[in-house]
C-alpha cells in the first residue's frame, strides 16, 4: 500500500522551481512532476495517473488544494491508486491543451484546476475540472470520484483502455480542428465582417461581449477598431470601443489605487472581479489603451495607461528586468482582501473632508458589494456630480480625490499582499515588452521604453543561446524549451521595441527567432503550426496552435512577426508562410471570429501588403514625422529609421537603399505591398496618408 507523507513532510515537489507546485509541496498527497520519473512508475506499477493542471493565482486550484489535497484521507485513497502528477500550466501550455480537450470532449467548459485520469501510457479516460470533497454543486465528492475509476481499472481494464483510444482520437481531431477547409486569399472585406459579427455580441450597456463572466477581450475589442478603420462609416464599432473601454476603465475590474486589471468580472457590469492579475492581461490592455488614445484622446486612457505601467514596475518587474507572471486574487486565506474596503475602513485611513468625497466617489457604502459587506472600488460617480453634491468646485475635488486614492493606496500597501508567482515566462514577458514600447512610443515616456529594453536584454541574455529559446527562468537557471507562443511573442514584442528605440540588434534578436519558430514548428503538411517542438516525445497527439484565447496563440503572434518584419526589412519573403497560414485559416476567421482575434489584427496588415514608412534624415530633421506615428491611429504599419551616417544592417539594406533626406529635410517613404510612393516631407501629408486605407487593400 501506498503511504501517505507524515504530517509536516514535504514531498518531492519542494524541489521544483515553479511556485505553483511548490504551493503543494506540504500536501500528504505523492506528487510528482510532468515527467520519466513518474511515467516510468506508472507502468512499472501498472497504475493509471491522477492529472491535475492548475496555476499559482487560480483561485479554485487553492480551493480544491485545500477541500483535497490537504485532507490526509483524501490523500491517502489518491497514493494508493494513483500515480499522482501536478503541472502548471503556464510551464506547460502544451500538456494543458492537449488535456483540457477531455472534459470538452465530455461536454464540460474545461478550466482550472483541470483533474484528468490516464493511463500509463498517458492516454485519458476521465476527467473534469473542480470537484468538492463530498457531493454538491451538482458535482461527485472527490473520494467518490477516485473509487469509482480505481474500481473500473481494477475490474473494466479492457472497457477503460477502449475508452481511452477513443479519446485520442477526439483529441487528435481537436488537436487539428480548423485546418481542414481548403486555403483560400484573405481580403480585405473580411476584416470587416469580423469586427461586424464580434459588434453583435456587445453589450451595448457595459460594454464587453456577452454576460457574465465578462473578460476584457483585448484583442478583440482591437478587431473592432481595425473594422472601424476600414470602414470609418460604422461609428457603431468605434462607439462599442469607447464604451467597453470606459466601462472597464471605471469599473472594480480596474484596480482604482493601484492600477491594472483583474483577470474577469463575476458580472455584466464590471464591478466585482476575479482578482487575480495576470501580466498577459495587462500586456494587451496598456497596448488597446495606447490605441485607444490615438483614436480618440481622452484623458481617461492616459490615465489608465500610466497607472498600469506603473502597477507593473512596481509589483511585476524583477530586479535583473524580467516580468512576473502573475498576483493570486487570495491574501489572507481570503479571495479579494487585500483590494476591498467597508466605509470604516475609510475613515480610520482619511480625515472626514477626504473620506467623504471617497466614499462617494467610489460607491463605499454599508451593504457593499462584494461579501460580508465590503466594497470593490468603481469610479463611477463622475467628479462633475461630486462637486454639485458636494458644493465644491470641481478643482478641489479632484484635489481631495487625488489625495484621498494617494492615502487609500500608502494604506493598503501596509496590508498582507496577494501572493505572487515570480518565474519569468519568455512569451509573457514578449507581450508586456510590446505593450510597453508602443506605450512608451506614443506618450513620449523614456522610462516605460526602458522598462521593455531591460526586459528584453534579459531574455536575449539568460533564455536565448541564438539558436533555442528556453519558456522559463527561476531562481538563476533557465529552463523547458520554448513553445511557439515564446518564440512568436518574444519576436513581435522585439519587433515593437525597434519601433521604439531604433535600435537594429532588437530587429535582428527577431529575425533569429521567427527562422528558429519556422524551423521548429511549421508543418508543412498541415500548413499550420505546433504548439510545441517537433521533437516534443511526452505528448499524446501533436497539438496545434491556432485558437487565440486570453492571449494570442504563437501561431498569431509568430505571423505578426512576420508580417512586421516584411515591413521593416523589406524582404518579402517574410510572407510566404503568412500568406500560406492565414489562407488555411480564412474559413474560421470568418465564421468564428471571436476565437481568432489576434490572427486577424496579424491577417489585417498582410492583407494592406505590410505598409511601412521609412523615415530618413537626422533625427532633428524628422522629428515632426515621427510624432505623427505617436498622434495618428496606423496599426499596421512597421516604422523604421537610422541615424544618417549609421551601418546600415544587412537584412534593412533594401528599405534603407536610396532613401535619402529632401535636401535638408527629413523625409518619409511610404510604402504597400513594397511599393513606394514619393517621399514625403511635410507632417500633415503623412497624417493623411496614414490614416487612409485605400480600397481593396
Amino acid at each position: 500500500m501506498a503511504q501517505t507523507p507524515p504530517s509536516g513532510a514535504r514531498n518531492r515537489l519542494a524541489r521544483e522551481p515553479s511556485p505553483y507546485l511548490r504551493q503543494h509541496a506540504s500536501n500528504p498527497v505523492d506528487w510528482y512532476a510532468w515527467g520519466d520519473e513518474a511515467f516510468a512508475r506508472a507502468r512499472a506499477e501498472n497504475k493509471p495517473i491522477l492529472l491535475s493542471v492548475g496555476y499559482s493565482a487560480c483561485h479554485w486550484c487553492h480551493v480544491m488544494a485545500h477541500e483535497s489535497f490537504e485532507d490526509p484521507t483524501i490523500a491517502q485513497l489518491m497514493n494508493e491508486w494513483f500515480i499522482n502528477v501536478k503541472v502548471d500550466r503556464e510551464e506547460r501550455p502544451d500538456v494543458d491543451q492537449i488535456y483540457q480537450g477531455v472534459v470538452q470532449l465530455m461536454g464540460q467548459g474545461g478550466g482550472w484546476p483541470l483533474t484528468v485520469f490516464l493511463t500509463p501510457e498517458l492516454l485519458p479516460f476521465y476527467g473534469g475540472t473542480y470537484f468538492p470533497p463530498r457531493d454538491k454543486y451538482g458535482r461527485p465528492g472527490f473520494p467518490k470520484v477516485l473509487e469509482a475509476l480505481h474500481n473500473a481499472w481494477e475490474t473494466k481494464r479492457d472497457d477503460v483502455r477502449r475508452q481511452s483510444e477513443e479519446f485520442r482520437e477526439g483529441l487528435g481531431e481537436l488537436a487539428s480542428y480548423g485546418l481542414e477547409a481548403a486555403p483560400s486569399a484573405l481580403k480585405a472585406e473580411d476584416i470587416v465582417a469580423m469586427g461586424e459579427s464580434m459588434l453583435r455580441r456587445v453589450d451595448g450597456v457595459n460594454g464587453g461581449f456577452g454576460g457574465a463572466p465578462k473578460f476584457p477581450n483585448p484583442m478583440n475589442v482591437a478587431i473592432l477598431l481595425r473594422a472601424w478603420r476600414r470602414d470609418s462609416g460604422n461609428e457603431a464599432l468605434k462607439k462599442a470601443v469607447l464604451l467597453t473601454l470606459e466601462r472597464m476603465a471605471r469599473g472594480g475590474v480596474y484596480d482604482q489605487l493601484g492600477g491594472g486589471f483583474h483577470r474577469y468580472s463575476v458580472d455584466e457590469r464590471w464591478t466585482v472581479p476575479h482578482f487575480e492579475k495576470m501580466l498577459y492581461d495587462n500586456a494587451q490592455l496598456l497596448h488597446l489603451y495606447t490605441e485607444a488614445y490615438q483614436v480618440e484622446p481622452r484623458p481617461l486612457w492616459r490615465k489608465v495607461v500610466g497607472e498600469t505601467a506603473e502597477y507593473v514596475r512596481r509589483e511585476m518587474t524583477d530586479a535583473r528586468g524580467g516580468f512576473y507572471a502573475t498576483q493570486d486574487a487570495d491574501s489572507e486565506g481570503e479571495e479579494g482582501k487585500f483590494f476591498v474596503w467597508k466605509p470604516e475602513q475609510v475613515r480610520e485611513v482619511l480625515p472626514s473632508e477626504l473620506a467623504e468625497v471617497a466614499l462617494r466617489h467610489f460607491r463605499i457604502t454599508p451593504g457593499g458589494n462584494f461579501e460580508h459587506g465590503a466594497t470593490v472600488l468603481e469610479a463611477v460617480v463622475p467628479v462633475e456630480q461630486l462637486a454639485g453634491d458636494l458644493r465644491l468646485p470641481v478643482g478641489e475635488v479632484e484635489r481631495r480625490l487625488s489625495e484621498a486614492r494617494r492615502q487609500l493606496f500608502e494604506a493598503r500597501e501596509q496590508r498582507v499582499k496577494p501572493g505572487r508567482d515570480d518565474k519569468i515566462l519568455a512569451g509573457w514577458n514578449g507581450l508586456m515588452i510590446r505593450g510597453l514600447a508602443f506605450a512608451g512610443h506614443v506618450f513620449e515616456r523614456a522610462d516605460w521604453v526602458a522598462l521593455a529594453r531591460r526586459s528584453a536584454d534579459f531574455l536575449l541574455a539568460e533564455l536565448w543561446d541564438g539558436q533555442h529559446l528556453r519558456r522559463s527562468y527561476q531562481e538563476g537557471q533557465a529552463r523547458i524549451p520554448g513553445f511557439l507562443e515564446d518564440y512568436g511573442d518574444l519576436a513581435a514584442g522585439l519587433t515593437a521595441l525597434y519601433q521604439a528605440t531604433f535600435e537594429p540588434k532588437y530587429l535582428e534578436a527577431a529575425e533569429a527567432l521567427v527562422k528558429a519558430a519556422e524551423a521548429r514548428f511549421w508543418d508543412a503538411e498541415k500548413r499550420a503550426y505546433l504548439t510545441a517542438p517537433k521533437a516534443q516525445q511526452d505528448l499524446v497527439v501533436a497539438t496545434y496552435a491556432t485558437f487565440d484565447n486570453a492571449f494570442p496563440s504563437g501561431a498569431s503572434t509568430l505571423t505578426e512577426a512576420q508580417v512586421a518584419l516584411a515591413a521593416l526589412t523589406g524582404n518579402k519573403t517574410y510572407l510566404e508562410l503568412p500568406e500560406r497560414y492565414v489562407s488555411r485559416m480564412r474559413d474560421q476567421l470568418r465564421q468564428n471570429p471571436m476565437g481568432y482575434g489576434h490572427l486577424g489584427l496579424a491577417a489585417d496588415a498582410l492583407v494592406e501588403g505590410a505598409p511601412s514608412v521609412t523615415f530618413t534624415g537626422t533625427r532633428e530633421a524628422v522629428a515632426s514625422l515621427l510624432a505623427v506615428t505617436r498622434a495618428t491611429y496606423a496599426p499596421t504599419f512597421g516604422f523604421a529609421w537610422k541615424e544618417p551616417g549609421a551601418p546600415v544592417p544587412p537584412s534593412m539594406r533594401e528599405n534603407f537603399e536610396g532613401r535619402e533626406p529632401v535636401g535638408d529635410r527629413g523625409a518619409a517613404w511610404l510604402c504597400r505591398h513594397f511599393a513606394c510612393e514619393p517621399p514625403i516631407t511635410e507632417a500633415g501629408d503623412l497624417a493623411r496618408k496614414l490614416a487612409l486605407v485605400p480600397a481593396g487593400t
